[in-house]
């Protein structure tokens, strides 16, 4: 570790891998009341343990993303962090209003109350003061990352790092405009979840990848920027029009239709761009890097994001598609690989890096962390799966047939069992990553006790 200013970063993945055991494990109680429909329905209904999933899933990438930029951001510019104690305060403030969330939504309170209560809408149900504390949060984690790359080196890993953090923060504005109309309502509503993951955020995997393959394998700084470049443009080229595959049937014109198909469907080549470029780094590198493990979830990162992102996003994107698919558990499938490729492959691809570091000790429980990638992948690849083949029966029997809802879930009950089981190996995996990365191996504690 360089600067002493980096630590920082360790309290922030600590509290992201805190939030990554609550969201997988609330994963699991959902995908047992689709097996069993009267599991805790009076203590925990579905719709709050769903809340609680996709809210904490997009709180601990953040997070994850946090004490990412503090680790890398100060290495690049050559400089200690602009302030310590900001990094602290915007952490305690997140902290407090993921708490304030989880009360709010496990016990209902302030139902209907405009400042304190739960919103109704779909991932930005957070009550106004959390929205408001996020808010202050990310400014003053902007202020500190802009004030210390400003003053130092300016490279651009932290160049592109900082335009996708800027953006998610903007975008995030979008979150307190509720218009009354439903279809002017979900048009701004996918400003902020479409622009995100499929925009900004994209922005912020290129850069940490990019950092990543120039620490694991070696390559010139030049060919990695050169490489950084290209990804970004095409993601941004694709993902700002691609937003139009979420207009197809919510009221807007019908040529979105076809601006929706059209870009989105150019949405598989900055993702098909990230594999190839991570694979080919580690080819062209001369390097043979003792952490391992970081360099396998880096590798799978890539690959598992271009086919959960791309190609299960293209696979029902175009319109004609869409028609019968939309809403089906094919997007549940899309979603869960997408997201765990992308991000929480990312975000654990860091952690592997930066927290031996942090720790002040070579990379540790190297098979273990590995171990979790394959428990962790393997599950969510047959997770994929099975809610493919579900979303497929699914679209044919509801939407072609013309069978009811309820009918057809009841015939889906096989598939979901087979979800409820991958479900729990990507928990044992999580559990064995989180035991990986804070577990000490006797050997190197026996081996400081003689140093000493």
């Amino acid at each position: 570790m360089k600067y002493q200013s980096q630590k920082v970063a360790l309290i922030y993945m600590l509290t992201a891998l805190a939030l990554f055991a609550v969201q997988v494990t609330m994963g699991l109680v959902i995908g047992w009341i689709y097996v069993d429909p009267n599991f805790l329905s009076e203590l925990l209904p579905f719709n709050i343990a769903r809340m609680l999933h996709t809210n904490s899933l997009v709180v601990w990438l953040i997070t994850g993303f946090f004490g990412a930029a503090y680790f890398l951001v100060p290495e690049e510019a050559e400089r200690e962090l602009h302030s310590v104690k900001l990094a602290y305060i915007q952490l305690a403030i997140l902290v407090l209003g993921t708490a304030g969330v989880v009360v709010t939504y496990l016990f209902n309170l302030f139902e209907g109350n405009f400042l304190l209560g739960k919103e109704g809408r779909e991932f930005l149900e957070q009550p106004l003061w959390v929205k408001a504390g996020i808010v202050v949060a990310a400014l003053i984690f902007l202020f500190n990352i802009t004030m210390t790359v400003l003053k130092g080196r300016k490279t651009a890993i932290t160049n592109i790092l900082l335009l996708g953090l800027w953006g998610l923060a903007l975008l995030f504005l979008f979150a307190f405009y509720n218009p009354g109309n439903l279809a002017l309502d979900k048009q701004y509503w996918w400003y902020v979840v479409h622009l995100w993951v499929e925009g900004v955020w994209e922005l912020i995997m290129a850069s940490i990848l990019a950092y990543l393959m120039l620490k694991l394998t070696g390559v010139d700084r030049e060919i990695v920027e050169k490489w950084l470049y290209v990804i970004v443009a095409a993601a941004l080229f694709s993902g700002i029009l691609g937003t139009g595959h979420h207009y197809y049937w919510i009221g807007t014109p019908g040529y979105w239709q076809w601006i929706g198909s059209i870009f989105s469907s150019l949405e598989v080549i900055p993702f098909f761009a990230m594999m190839a470029f991570a694979f080919v780094m580690v080819w062209k590198g001369r390097r043979d890097h003792p952490n391992k493990a970081a360099l396998l979830w880096s590798l799978g990162c890539a690959t598992l994001a271009f086919f959960g992102a791309g190609v299960w996003g293209f696979l029902h994107t175009l319109h004609g598609v869409n028609y019968y698919t939309h809403g089906t558990q094919i997007t549940a499938a899309h979603g869960h690989l997408a997201f765990f490729g992308a991000y929480v492959a990312l975000n654990l691809a860091i952690m592997s890096y930066a927290m031996p570091i942090l720790k002040g000790r070579d990379p540790y429980n190297q098979v273990l962390n590995m171990a979790s990638f394959w428990l962790m992948s393997g599950g969510m690849v047959f997770m994929t799966f099975t809610l493919t083949f579900a979303g497929t029966v699914q679209t044919h029997l509801q939407r072609v047939m013309g069978e009811y809802f309820m009918d057809v879930q009841e015939q889906l009950w096989v598939f979901y069992v087979m979800r409820f089981g991958s479900g729990v190996a990507v928990v044992l995996g999580c559990l064995l990553f989180i035991y990986a990365l804070l577990a000490p191996r006797k050997e190197i504690i026996a081996q400081g006790v003689a140093a000493e």
